[in-house]
């Protein structure tokens, strides 16, 4: 077994640094179970995730055992994915409501930096891990370009609302360059740290907090666009989604919608 070599292996397929991370943490749990790489001990190991993981944890692990297998020219003794039961809702999405209340509250607290952390989040449709790498220059020209799998560029904008509010803070601030999110120390800011004081601040505003987190916003942010804007390939190519099936999640409404439908239209 040799992990480095196959995280280079990975890096060279422009994957990111999140997934990298996942694929090599799946080889190392696999190879802490079984000394050998053959089809009875990947099956084994596949029964194994299924009893402990749900399963897109388990897909998860076995993409990367596939790619680890391709890597070792053992293609040959590649895994099926399991099968995941979707929900014939979004769960989990921050409300509108909840948005304007969060930013609000930020905002009349002069709590610029996480004000405009959750107004990147809801209004660029960015990743975490996207926003992160986000620079105080993409403000300026309004666009950000990530090289994403196989060599594509995704392009993510920044609208001009956003950009004219962000440049008022930023010249306030006398920042013209360097990455437009940092910690106390002044250096980039974490996934971690974003995810950690996201939850922090719905604990301290009374909102439920499983709805308080990065990639909620993201779905935020689909879900409006197609309410306002109803082409669903132009948002796939926007989230950097590979399959329009995977954005065509966002055609369904959130487990508190239905309610709310259900609640409103059923009076027999």
């Amino acid at each position: 077994m040799n992990i480095e070599n196959f995280g280079t292996y990975l890096r060279q397929g422009n994957m990111a640094e999140n997934t990298i991370a996942a694929y090599l943490y799946a080889v190392k749990e696999y190879y802490s179970r079984h000394k050998e790489l053959n089809k009875r001990n990947l099956l084994v190991y596949k029964t194994y995730l299924i009893e402990k993981f749900k399963p897109k944890t388990v897909n998860l692990r076995i993409q990367a055992m596939n790619k680890y297998l391709d890597y070792m020219n053992k293609s040959r003794l590649r895994l099926k994915s399991v099968k995941v039961q979707q929900r014939s809702y979004l769960e989990n999405v921050i409300s509108n409501a909840d948005y304007a209340f969060l930013k609000n509250k930020l905002k009349k607290e002069e709590n610029q930096e996480w004000y405009f952390v959750v107004r990147f989040l809801a209004a660029t449709g960015a990743r975490v891990s996207e926003l992160i790498q986000m620079k105080v220059e993409h403000v300026q020209i309004g666009y950000f370009d990530i090289y994403t799998k196989g060599g594509k560029i995704r392009r993510i904008y920044i609208p001009k609302s956003l950009r004219k509010e962000a440049t008022e803070w930023l010249n306030s601030t006398n920042r013209t360059s360097g990455y437009l999110f940092l910690n106390r120390f002044g250096e980039r800011i974490t996934t971690r740290g974003i995810a950690q004081q996201l939850k922090n601040y719905a604990t301290k505003y009374g909102l439920n907090e499983k709805v308080v987190y990065p990639h909620s916003f993201r779905h935020r942010f689909a879900k409006n666009f197609l309410e306002k804007f109803n082409d669903i390939s132009l948002l796939a190519d926007l989230m950097g989604h590979e399959s329009i099936e995977t954005t065509r999640i966002y055609l369904r409404r959130s487990s508190a919608e239905q309610q709310e439908i259900v609640d409103k239209i059923i009076t027999w």
